[in-house]
């Protein structure tokens, strides 16, 4: 596995922290929910191989903090983070990788900052407003929020997790001393920023709205992705909806929502597959 070097990058009202691997283009993973750069882990190696991988921490998330503290980032200051962190690595347009909630930042960042983009892959954006039964959700979403200022963190995101269709009532989160060092500590970050996403995050983000007409003219350089075994699951429904609003394929990944953690020999191939140099050759 490729060592990281960690770095940070002062932006208007935060510190990025950031995590960069291997040589060539640069490609930016953002991650989505409560996660940060280390839910990346398992596939940075072999992209290492062919790009310059850059995984940075959003703002309010682990080792990111906002400065000062406080407040509900806009889906806009996380693209202007995106934006500042490939301009501080290079003067090349990017590579960029969104999952979930990352996904709806790299959508920004491909609408608002084009200039920074080589290509856009977006895995499974929370596009509620384009769901006929997004009512539904908001009032779920609603729920949780409030079930989270009354009962903690972590009965909300098993209702969130459960209500999206990602988990079933079995699941169970193994314990962390049964879980590899740098897995448990990973898991601990992503447990500190539950209540952050939850209170700020959640709402914010599946309210966004795409800005559609600036995406179709960028669309030669957006793919919107689908995971093979999320296509039914609320995130792969949104996804496929936002497609289909801007009159492009689904792109298939490997696995469901978080295919880069549950199949990441795969995920990783398919990544240099749709982004790669050979990819810019048709």
């Amino acid at each position: 596995m490729t060592t990281p070097r960690a770095a940070t990058l002062d932006v208007p009202g935060a510190r990025l922290y950031y995590e960069v691997r291997g040589r060539g283009p640069v490609l930016v993973l953002i991650h989505g929910g409560a996660g940060d750069a280390g839910v990346f882990h398992e596939i940075a190696g072999p992209l290492a191989e062919h790009f310059t991988v850059v995984a940075p921490d959003r703002r309010g998330h682990s080792r990111s903090p906002l400065v000062p503290p406080g407040g509900t980032p806009r889906v806009a200051e996380h693209s202007d983070d995106i934006h500042r962190l490939i301009g501080e690595l290079t003067d090349e347009p990017a590579l960029v990788y969104g999952s979930s909630s990352g996904a709806v930042v790299a959508l920004d960042l491909l609408a608002r900052h084009p200039e920074r983009v080589r290509r856009v892959l977006a895995h499974e954006p929370p596009a509620l407003g384009l769901l006929p039964d997004a009512a539904a959700y908001r009032r779920l979403f609603d729920e949780v929020r409030a079930t989270h200022r009354r009962q903690g963190a972590a009965v909300a995101m098993r209702q969130f997790l459960t209500g999206v269709g990602l988990v079933d009532d079995t699941w169970e989160m193994p314990p962390l001393s049964q879980l590899p060092p740098d897995i448990r500590e990973l898991m601990e970050r992503m447990a500190a920023n539950e209540p952050f996403f939850l209170e700020h995050e959640l709402i914010e983000v599946t309210s966004y709205e795409p800005d559609t007409d600036a995406l179709r003219k960028a669309a030669d350089r957006l793919l919107i992705g689908v995971g093979r075994d999320s296509a039914g699951q609320t995130p792969g429904r949104m996804g496929a909806a936002l497609a289909g609003r801007l009159g492009l394929e689904i792109t298939e990944l490997p696995g469901g929502h978080t295919g880069y953690v549950e199949d990441a020999g795969a995920f990783a191939a398919r990544l240099v597959e749709l982004l790669g140099d050979g990819a810019f050759t048709a």
